[in-house]
């Protein structure tokens, strides 16, 4: 069937068969895919220009110099196989991370048409956010990636030499960017969540001392320096994208409490009464209908006679 006479196969309600969507699947995944080898195949090229970027943050030893306590270090390759799976290993991972505007976007093209109009604007906005948001944690990290370095080459003692492993420079070096990119998603999470209506803007300020002191433990814990420059560039940082969403959330709630006054109930949260007694108006006289033959002399069988003020005669 040709491609043109493919996409019109659809149900009368519109919708494509499951058949369908796989053929869609495969062939997004096959764009995806090419994009990806295309630039492992480049980064491939390339290798060693990348390792040397990469590594860029150790201190190497110059000519003639050798490498006694921490003075600088020597990185080398430890086993025969070692040149070979680390240039495979970079040059893949360099295709997946520059080739993801590629694929993330035939991910979104397969999904974007069962999403509604307000999901994919909060899609937008997150996507929009969260890619500066990841490259300023990445440069960051990659800023701070010497300091932590030299640290940690200082411990070395006196009569020892530092000769690292060009796998676990680019472990680490690639660690660090992606803790550091991933954890300034945070604010935006909390954002997100505040949007959908699960977290509200006051509960995200009572919790600000909490989350500053995990923040700091997490950097601590997180950053291998053991010196205060690593934790305070990560926690510093987070710590501001934090108060900033804290009060992006206390607006959006301000403006969601204008719009509609429940709008921050629960689901099992009854919604305030007003129980301010009204003034009762004056009583309307009611026409009643003759409970006997002879009271129904009216024109619409009304009562047109009371008895010592009583409408039964009896």
């Amino acid at each position: 069937m040709p491609k043109s006479a493919r996409k019109q196969v659809k149900d009368p309600e519109g919708r494509m068969p499951l058949v369908e969507h796989l053929r869609e699947l495969r062939n997004r995944l096959a764009k995806g895919l090419l994009a990806i080898a295309a630039v492992t195949i480049v980064a491939l090229v390339y290798s060693e220009e990348l390792m040397q970027f990469l590594t860029r943050s150790v201190p190497t030893c110059a000519q003639g110099v050798s490498s006694n306590g921490g003075n600088c270090a020597i990185v080398s390759f430890n086993t025969l196989m070692a040149p070979f799976s680390t240039t495979i290993q970079l040059s893949m991972t360099a295709g997946l991370v520059v080739a993801s505007p590629v694929w993330l976007y035939q991910l979104w093209a397969f999904v974007a048409p069962g999403l509604h109009k307000n999901e994919k604007k909060y899609t937008y906005a997150f996507v929009g956010a969260a890619v500066p948001l990841f490259a300023a944690g990445a440069y960051l990290a990659y800023l701070i990636l010497p300091v932590s370095v030299k640290v940690l080459i200082s411990l070395t003692p006196e009569g020892s030499a530092n000769i690292l492993s060009l796998g676990d420079v680019l472990d680490f070096t690639l660690r660090m960017v992606l803790v550091f990119g991933l954890a300034f998603e945070l604010p935006l999470v909390l954002v997100m969540l505040n949007l959908t209506g699960v977290l509200s803007g006051r509960r995200m300020a009572r919790w600000w001392r909490g989350v500053i002191m995990g923040v700091f433990v997490f950097g601590a814990v997180i950053t291998p320096t053991t010196d205060p420059v690593g934790m305070m560039a990560l926690a510093g940082p987070i710590s501001i994208l934090y108060f900033g969403a804290v009060g992006f959330a206390l607006l959006n709630d301000r403006r969601r409490r204008r719009a509609n006054p429940d709008a921050e109930l629960d689901d099992d949260e009854a919604s305030s009464l007003d129980l301010t007694p009204e003034a009762v108006g004056a009583v309307e006289p009611v026409v009643t209908a003759g409970a006997l033959p002879e009271q129904a002399t009216g024109e619409h069988g009304a009562s047109a006679q009371r008895l010592n003020g009583y409408d039964d005669i009896t």
